[in-house]
């Protein structure tokens, strides 16, 4: 263990100070906004929360998925049961995958079979602008489910016409196309993408099969501006030890419909629909025994507004109402309905300093209600050094397999209590005059009925269960560097740790399977003649585990028109699992080329 940290420790100050001496000449990198955990989009230095803007738009042809992005952070743990982000369990924070919200645009996508889904997003990575990492509670905000944190989404839009065309070739039979086309016509911008992903398999029965199609069109009208998105993802794949000793598989399907629309400058109003489909085969090789069919419906609408209150305030309103659904041969039939009113109060004066209160009450069921207050202050105490802290309570409602599965190897309850918690953070930002940044936070996290499947031997069924007392304590530091325009060097690292309540006999699957120490190195960049460099090395050790280093490596060239590109991932052929008993590929490699029929303008 502390061989561990302290190499950890070595290379943050070794690569800090080789940064910190290639600084005397520097360009400036452009500004970013986050949107995720305020109402009014703010500087991510103005943010009175611990937030973390990831690129996507900008580095996309060094990319595959979504998970070579959120690998960037240590916060986030990505537990994947396949490479190429084709299921993956999303944590943040030592939370569980139920804990963590998705978001896109803002708008809830989790879905309400199961949280093992949340990251069936099916919007092609040419869609996507860039992903906001909202770390801790922010149920005030967006609801259920964001206890641990919360991952947005922000798609993108052309703003010339563009055409592009992607295809790919690797080890483990992976044979890869991506396209986009996209134009801007006056108040009219329209964006068509789609994405196909395909592989045989490193071992047997992890075949797999990704499809996405999406269209985004954005329309500016007296009324203010107009979003649409439409997107379809299918995924059949085998799923070889994927849920226990079993040969088995799936094939999910997800459809996604969402509507903004703004009237005047301080109202809009959203809809969001999202159905999710499950075909789940327990052996592959014998269907008859242990089939299901799960179909997921849910809806969202929202209402929105700001005040102005004086000069540095603002009032933020809203009301909500969101429906789910099922209708699956295993867990039966069920729907349940939800409304949700919230305000936040926030006042904010640039570069000195910033306060907000707020709160949101929830109502489902008959006489089922959760009340979600919380408090940020952020003060600069010196030009380039801000302190920030809050606290804040968060809830998540069972899903329905969470209350109603029941297989072989593991059964819900449907007495299971909504999780609660209290987030409690305070936390440092450090702003070098643009060029090297630093950020500190100290969180802690005390949840009360949370929900985790439990055992009392190795041969008993896993079943859902109410546990108490849980508790998180975590420290979260990084730094980074942009020595130059399209360079960034980022070092990271999060440490974590949990205390229950001892209950003699008990065996937990999910709650202590969280990274104690996690770490992260990268560096992307644009070198001469167009060339692209992308490398990370991540470490991590999870709770009672031994500590396992993986490095990513990726090249591109950044032509007009003909852009070749390589990705080599796992370079050192790591052995490792990221969820137990599922085995992730050694090295592989991705080769291939990009076409840009019309070239995007670049931001």
């Amino acid at each position: 263990m502390t061989s561990y940290v302290e190499m950890l420790y070595t290379s943050l100050v070794a690569v800090c100070c080789l940064a910190t001496a290639a600084f005397a000449q520097t360009d400036v990198r452009r500004e970013t906004v986050v949107v995720t955990g305020v109402f009014d989009p703010v500087s991510p230095e103005e943010a009175d929360r611990s937030v973390l803007v990831l690129p996507v738009r900008e580095w996309n042809l060094l990319s595959n998925t979504l998970a070579d992005f959120l690998k960037l952070d240590p916060s986030v743990d990505l537990r994947q049961r396949a490479p190429n982000g084709l299921q993956s369990d999303l944590s943040i924070r030592g939370g569980t995958f139920g804990q963590t919200l998705v978001l896109i645009d803002g708008q809830r996508v989790n879905d309400a079979q199961s949280g093992h889904h949340n990251m069936n997003i099916p919007l092609p990575m040419e869609m996507i602008d860039r992903i906001e990492i909202l770390r801790g509670a922010g149920s005030t905000y967006y609801g259920s489910d964001a206890v641990g944190g919360v991952l947005n989404v922000i798609t993108r839009q052309p703003e010339a016409a563009e055409f592009r065309l992607r295809t790919a070739v690797g080890n483990f039979g992976v044979n890869q196309q991506r396209g986009v086309i996209g134009f801007a016509a006056g108040p009219l911008v329209q964006h068509l993408s789609f994405n196909r992903d395909f592989s045989t398999g490193f071992i047997p029965n992890r075949d797999y099969r990704n499809l996405s199609l999406a269209s985004r069109t954005h329309l500016t009208t007296g009324l203010g501006n107009t979003g649409i998105t439409l997107a379809h993802n299918d995924r059949p794949f085998g799923a070889e030890q994927f849920y226990g000793n079993f040969n088995s598989w799936e094939r999910t399907k997800t459809w996604l419909a969402s509507a903004r629309q703004e009237l005047g400058e301080r109202t809009s109003v959203s809809f969001t629909f999202r159905r999710h489909t499950d075909l789940f085969v327990l052996f592959r090789d014998r269907p008859q025994v242990f089939t299901n069919r799960h179909a997921a419906d849910s809806y969202l609408g929202a209402l929105r507004r700001r005040e102005p209150v004086g000069t540095n305030a603002t009032l933020h309103w809203g009301v909500e109402g969101l429906g789910e659904s099922i209708d699956s041969n295993n867990l039966g039939q069920h729907s349940r309905r939800r409304g949700a009113a919230y305000a936040t109060y926030d006042v904010r004066a640039l570069r000195r300093f910033s306060f907000s209160v707020g709160a949101r009450e929830e109502v489902f069921g008959a006489r089922s209600h959760q009340f979600s207050p919380n408090a940020a202050v952020g003060v600069w105490i010196a030009p380039q050094l801000k302190l920030r802290g809050g606290v804040s309570r968060a809830f998540r409602i069972p899903t329905y397999t969470d209350l109603y599965y029941h297989d072989p190897a593991n059964r819900g309850s449907p007495d299971l209590r909504p999780e609660s918690a209290w987030n409690y953070e305070a936390g440092a930002n450090w702003n070098g005059a643009g060029r090297v940044r630093g950020d500190l936070t100290v969180f802690h996290r005390r949840e009360t009925d949370g929900i985790d499947y439990v055992r009392t031997s190795l041969t008993d069924l896993w079943r859902a269960t109410n546990i108490s007392r849980l508790r998180f304590t975590g420290v979260e530091a990084g730094i980074t560097a942009l020595p130059a325009r399209r360079q960034h060097l980022d070092i990271r690292y999060t440490g974590l740790r949990g205390v229950q309540d001892a209950v003699p006999g008990i065996f937990s699957r999910y709650v202590f399977n969280y990274p104690v120490h996690s770490g992260v190195v990268s560096w992307q960049g644009a070198g001469p003649g167009g060339l692209l460099v992308r490398t990370r090395l991540g470490a991590l050790q999870r709770l009672a585990r031994d500590p396992y280093a993986v490095w990513d490596l990726y090249l591109a060239s950044d032509r007009p028109r003909f852009r070749p590109f390589v990705q080599w991932t796992n370079l050192t052929a790591t052995r490792y699992q990221e969820i137990l008993g599922v085995a992730m590929p050694g090295r592989a490699i991705v080769a291939g080329l990009e076409i840009a029929v019309l070239p995007e303008r670049r931001p």
